[in-house]
């Protein structure tokens, strides 16, 4: 499966706006439900102060930061998880991404209008939330009532895979979330081939007007009670709007206009950077003459693994990587000073990537 993430929500909520400023794409953004109904997809680079403090010191031909891949999926309604509003096939896009950021509108604006003809970010994350424990319901009852028949011909595990199945269905139908399900590890592989929607990490993007940005309101308030009730999950307040005005603004324009909004980056920065702790990314460096790069990978791969994402080759091919902790690179002039000065470690094959290695590959021929 890809590292995207979705972005979902009613229809008519400020999705493809807030698509549109994360891409600068023109994606069609109207005042009607179904506006978007292919899924639009988009590469958004990831914001990184750390390379440019790397090309300071080596003096790249190029600077290339990582990553995150969006996809703005079609809103949903309430019933899709019965094929309402093209329901099936909105839910079929989101089991194809790794992650999803929900937005609820929380702000009120009587020229724009709301499908359920009111503003309620509660009942709004309710609808959603709801059609995606139905689709949940339906695909567990199905594959339990197979591993139920396989069950019958007396095969120890298809009934452990049926008691399994039975544990998680009974979780889903009292309104909980896969990804609050305690799964054993003899089924983690099952869990994951379920492909439950439910089971992906989630964040609310609360969808503001400039006075909701600034000053707050009701229905951010209760967005956010509804966020904590949910076991922590983390809630980005944005305006949707302004992040689109942004993007058409000079750099000095844009830092003047975030002053009045008294903030100090824009809110897709956040919203890119929590995207990535969604899909639980982190970010190695690479620094030389030809370039400077940042690179993407789940967090706890290996340093043969992150020699992959390279090359796919170097992973096989891998015989060791030097690592220097970016701190200690830049604090010692780059990497012949970090060696010299012994911060420099040779790993090996086991060892675990953190977040802001520089990282230089041996690899065999």
């Amino acid at each position: 499966m890809a590292l995207r993430c979705g972005i979902i929500g009613l229809p008519n909520v400020g999705k493809s706006t807030l698509f549109n400023a994360l891409t600068q794409a023109a994606v069609a953004a109207e005042n009607y439900a179904f506006c978007t109904v292919a899924p639009n997809a988009g590469v958004v680079p990831l914001p990184d102060a750390r390379l440019a403090a790397l090309d300071a010191i080596v003096h790249a031909k190029q600077v290339i930061p990582a990553s995150v891949e969006f996809t703005d999926i079609a809103g949903l309604v309430r019933g899709a998880s019965k094929g309402e509003g093209l329901g099936n096939q909105f839910l079929a896009h989101i089991r194809e991404t790794a992650a999803v950021a929900q937005v609820v509108r929380c702000f009120e604006d009587a020229d724009i209008a709301h499908v359920e003809g009111a503003v309620d970010p509660l009942r709004d994350v309710e609808i959603i939330e709801t059609e995606l424990a139905l689709a949940d319901l339906e695909s567990v009852e199905k594959r339990l009532e197979r591993a139920r028949r396989a069950a019958r011909t007396g095969r120890a595990e298809d009934g452990k895979v049926a008691v399994f199945l039975a544990a998680l269905l009974a979780h889903l139908a009292e309104g909980r979330a896969a990804r609050d399900f305690q799964v054993p590890s003899e089924h983690e592989a099952l869990f994951r081939d379920c492909f439950l929607l439910t089971a992906k990490p989630m964040l609310y993007i609360a969808n503001l007007d400039e006075a909701g940005l600034t000053d707050g309101n009701e229905h951010l308030r209760a967005l956010e009670a509804q966020a904590e009730a949910r076991g922590g999950l983390k809630l980005l307040g944005i305006c949707a709007r302004s992040e689109m005005e942004l993007c058409e603004l000079e750099p000095g324009e844009q830092r003047a206009y975030l002053a009045t909004l008294g903030l100090e980056e824009p809110g897709l920065n956040r919203l890119i950077h929590a995207a990535c702790e969604l899909l639980d990314l982190i970010t190695f460096l690479t620094a030389g003459e030809k370039e400077v790069r940042a690179w993407q990978l789940r967090r706890g791969a290996t340093a043969p693994q992150a020699a992959g994402v390279i090359h796919s080759d170097f992973e096989r091919t891998f015989i060791r990587a030097e690592i220097i902790p970016f701190d200690d690179f830049v604090a010692s002039g780059g990497e012949a000073g970090a060696r010299a000065a012994g911060k420099m470690r040779v790993e090996g094959k086991s060892y675990v990537m953190q977040d802001g290695d520089v990282a230089h590959f041996r690899v065999g021929g």
